[in-house]
């Protein structure tokens, strides 16, 4: 018996992995968070399977499921949203398993910040721009570790993408204001991938004043990132004609035409996996 932990994604059905749709369809008990896991997904269980919501569960309960199903010997899709990596509640779930001598596996699945992106049409990295992206969320009524407070991740001035934040966004403001000019862009994105998808442009001079006047609340995804504001920018080593590497000798650098190895005047083959060339 198996606890089978799945990443339905953020909301659209489709975007769950085929190994975890595959999973909702054959494990005879699944239990999925029904106040954000999207119907759709759970309709792929067998007509016979038990389904539990577990909206209204606390850890006991939930632990319990967990419990009847191996006495019974039957498999368990845990369907939780996003991915399990992220505030899931995926440690202190498997802590309990661990201890019970319940085996369990996790199925990944599509972030809501990647949603966002994709909402958004925007890569969140810029060659020489911009190359890290930080998750994380404002101190509310679940605490962050003082070292991880919203000033001291601004100063990387990397693309930072909360989580769970929404209701905090006037404490955001004024925490990153500290760190950033009022006009450093901002882009929120509530419901990423679901029908009733809505995108909210600004800088932290009006963020807060826009998603208030939009009624957003809750199920949103803050970005604040100068990636918004960059419109010129050096193109990435990958598919640069003069930059070789393991998968591809350079064709022209300077107008010099490469060598046999790959090597020109101006720049030598570099050996390595292409990814890491860009």
């Amino acid at each position: 018996m198996t606890v089978y932990f799945i990443g339905a994604g953020p909301g659209d059905p489709d975007l769950i992995t085929v190994k975890g749709a595959k999973l909702v369809e054959s494990c005879p008990v699944v239990l999925y968070t029904g106040s954000l896991v999207p119907k759709a997904v759970i309709d792929r269980a067998q007509p016979d399977a038990l389904v539990l919501n577990s909206a209204d569960m606390d850890l006991d309960e939930i632990t319990q499921v967990y419990v009847n199903a191996f006495e019974q010997g039957l498999d368990v899709a845990r369907v939780q949203t996003g991915d399990l990596s992220i505030y899931s509640s995926l440690a202190e779930q498997t802590r309990r398993l661990k201890a019970l001598g319940i085996d369990w596996k996790v199925i990944p699945g599509v972030s809501s910040f990647q949603a966002a992106a994709a909402a958004l049409g925007q890569e969140l990295t810029i060659p020489e721009q911009c190359q890290t992206i930080i998750l994380s969320r404002a101190s509310g009524r679940t605490p962050v570790p003082e070292k991880e407070n919203l000033k001291s991740l601004a100063v990387h001035e990397a693309t930072l993408c909360l989580f769970l934040s929404a209701t905090l966004i006037r404490k955001v403001v004024r925490e990153l204001e500290e760190v950033y000019p009022v006009t450093w862009p901002v882009v929120v994105v509530e419901k990423a991938s679901h029908p009733e998808q809505r995108i909210v442009r600004g800088t932290l001079a009006d963020i807060a004043e826009k998603m208030h006047q939009a009624k957003i609340r809750s199920t949103a995804m803050i970005i604040i990132s100068k990636v918004f504001a960059i419109e010129e920018f050096a193109d990435s080593k990958l598919y640069d004609p003069a930059f070789s590497h393991a998968c591809r000798k350079a064709t022209v650098v300077n107008d010099v035409v490469t060598v046999d190895n790959g090597a020109t005047a101006d720049q030598p083959a570099i050996p390595g996996h292409c990814d890491e060339c860009r």
